[in-house]
């Protein structure tokens, strides 16, 4: 067996030290593709877990051009300077398909907060994660909590696939949305909405702010028809500028309240125990797969349903029927020989 240069115990004491440049090859690490890798992310996890726990998770989503990095800047900046925190961010963003990597490297749209001694920005590619949700967003929250993060905010690629995921990863979940986007309920989708601990009408810059309170009051309107998220909250509307700072102070005080709320009705450790098993389900699956795919009999499988797909003998819905059958034999139990009695 192949064998790794990285040093575990160096890497534990590195990460609870609060070295960057640890904690950054410990996410690489996680992300690995390489067995010998994700067995010892999986060591160094297990012994940082008793570490973490001790952050707020944010998520943030919301349409594209809607403003998210301007305003998680904001937000970060104004935790920092007033509240002395520590944060990071963890950005999900789309993969090129060339190298794998992220592309839309949200360090350059956060100048002000990626130059803090107290922030730690990651993007992290999705790869072929269906929603735009690392696979590995888990295991970076874990690892930035151990390096000593108390408020952890991972931003999403928009709206879809990704919000119903990332809700299953956080404590809030902020959804944003722009003045002057046409109907407040048209880009997003009721489910999405239903996510949402807080809404925030963002770019309500200088000239705009009427405009933007009409909206917030026509979608607090509209929420109300909404189910409660959790017992004794309503989803709260906001509106702010991020490039004014102006408003940033109301909503981190209104995501503080939410936490209180969920606390003192026993409501955060259900809902941290429902992130846990969510992950643990992922990882689960993720493992069966990885462990499937690497049977020989499942390899000699795809690589004859390749060369068949690239000679064109057979139609591709009779050869992904013919894979189901031989997948279904593969894992029948064995069936035992019957005794044939003569009378």
């Amino acid at each position: 067996m192949a064998k790794t240069s990285i040093d575990k115990a160096v890497l534990k004491k590195g990460i609870l030290a609060g070295d960057r440049a640890s904690l950054s090859r410990a996410i690489t690490l996680c992300e690995s593709h390489l067995s010998i890798d994700q067995e010892l992310s999986l060591m160094l996890l297990e012994e940082l877990h008793s570490h973490s726990g001790n952050s707020l998770r944010i998520g943030v989503s919301g349409i594209p051009g809607a403003g998210k990095s301007t305003f998680i800047e904001a937000l970060g900046m104004e935790l920092i300077g007033k509240h002395q925190k520590k944060i990071a961010v963890l950005t999900i963003d789309p993969s090129s398909e060339s190298s794998g990597g992220s592309i839309l490297g949200d360090k350059t749209r956060m100048n002000d907060l990626s130059r803090s001694p107290n922030a730690f920005i990651r993007p992290t590619a999705t790869n072929t994660q269906l929603g735009g949700v690392g696979q590995h967003t888990q295991a970076a929250i874990l690892l930035c909590e151990a390096a000593g993060f108390d408020t952890i905010i991972i931003e999403t690629v928009g709206v879809g696939q990704s919000e119903l995921n990332v809700n299953k990863m956080v404590d809030v979940f902020l959804l944003l949305h722009i003045v002057g986007a046409g109907d407040d309920l048209q880009g997003m989708k009721r489910g999405i909405l239903e996510c949402a601990d807080l809404v925030v009408i963002n770019k309500a810059d200088e000239g705009q702010e009427q405009k933007a309170a009409l909206e917030a009051s026509n979608l607090k309107k509209a929420l109300h028809l909404f189910p409660q998220k959790h017992l004794g909250w309503s989803t709260k509307v906001f509106t702010c500028s991020s490039i004014e700072k102006r408003g940033i102070s109301a909503i981190w005080n209104s995501i503080q309240a939410h936490q209180e709320q969920l606390k003192s009705t026993q409501q955060f450790d259900l809902q941290r125990k429902h992130q846990t098993q969510a992950w643990f389900a992922d990882l689960q699956r993720r493992s069966i797969v990885d462990f499937v795919l690497l049977q020989p009999e499942i390899q000699e499988l795809i690589n004859r349903a390749k060369a068949q797909m690239e000679s064109e003998e057979i139609s591709f819905i009779s050869l992904l029927r013919n894979t189901k059958i031989a997948l279904s034999e593969l894992f029948s139990p064995p069936k035992k020989d019957k005794e044939i009695t003569k009378k």
